[in-house]
């Protein structure tokens, strides 16, 4: 199945699972960031996939392949929605399997805001528990000035649908030229956000800091020290209020906003390994890992979503 509709009647894009190619450890659904889409995380997957998990991962409403006003949400919480009914779906194809988040950017945002739901009172009903979290420089604080603030208090009420250009420049997101450059030639890339959407990244951003006290989720935090798209000191917020036994957190001072793309990635990469390796051990009478070329023709797929 390539796409799932939801209740509303938006098709998302779901991209080709990447089977494990090491014994099974769990299954990781990745939720990509603003303005992209799920096949720039094809050497993610592979990475993962050959840790043992199963990657699966999809398109936001309004992004990439996915159906929707570019960067638009007709409801503060469509976004959430959208995840729980993937993660629904993907918890179906194998139950009983460890199930993760692992969000980036507005993904890490909406992967926090929707494990943060569980410590509600009474969670909404598109939440559902996850084994653990991965949050990769989460737009925790869009760091806005407050002239932004103000603007945004006047297109809120007015036009909350009026997809605008956000404002983030290409080679904010890496110091890899050949990254910026692949990134600024993708079709599927956009530089459209409406106050919506704005309005949700800054609610749930501070909802995230406000529960990092009673933060119940294993959690594995990385991020940029030097990000111009986000601004770090939301992940330092969080890290420093949130559990030490729960939450470990890692940050890269130099490194630009997208740290699995940057030079040093390897060192980002292996840093999620160790994390995950510790916590998730191979499943006893796990299916047999499937062989490299099957994994390399899926995560190929993928990458041509």
């Amino acid at each position: 199945m390539t796409e799932l509709v939801t209740a509303d009647a938006c098709a998302l894009h779901l991209a080709p699972r990447v089977p494990a190619t090491a014994p099974l450890r769990g299954q990781v659904l990745i939720v990509h960031g603003l303005g992209e889409h799920s096949g720039r995380y094809a050497h993610v997957a592979r990475h993962l996939a050959g840790c043992g998990f199963d990657v699966m991962a999809y398109d936001h409403r309004g992004h990439g392949r996915s159906q929707g006003p570019r960067g638009v949400i007709p409801t503060a919480d469509s976004l959430l929605a959208d995840l729980g009914a993937v993660l629904a779906q993907v918890r179906a194809g194998q139950p009983g399997v460890p199930l993760l988040l692992l969000g980036h950017s507005l993904g890490g945002l909406v992967a926090g805001r929707f494990v943060a739901e569980g410590l509600a009172r009474r969670p909404a009903p598109w939440w559902q528990a996850v084994d653990a979290l991965v949050m990769s420089s989460p737009a925790l604080d869009l760091g806005m000035n407050l002239a932004q603030k103000a603007l945004l208090a006047v297109l809120g009420p007015i036009a909350p649908g009026l997809g605008v250009a956000n404002g983030l420049k290409p080679d904010w997101i890496c110091r890899d030229a050949a990254v910026v450059r692949a990134y600024q030639a993708d079709p599927l890339v956009h530089g459209r956000i409406a106050p919506r959407l704005v309005r949700f990244m800054l609610d749930a951003g501070a909802q995230v800091r406000a529960c990092a006290a009673q933060w119940a989720t294993p959690t594995c935090l990385l991020y940029a020290g030097a990000d111009r798209c986000v601004a770090p000191r939301g992940s330092a917020a969080f890290a420093a209020a949130a559990p030490a036994a729960r939450v470990q957190a890692t940050a890269y001072p130099g490194l630009a906003h997208e740290i699995f793309n940057e030079p040093e990635q390897a060192r980002v990469l292996a840093d999620l390994t160790t994390w995950l390796q510790a916590r998730f051990a191979p499943l006893p009478g796990g299916r047999p890992a499937v062989s490299p070329t099957v994994s390399t023709s899926v995560v190929s797929a993928q990458a041509a979503s």
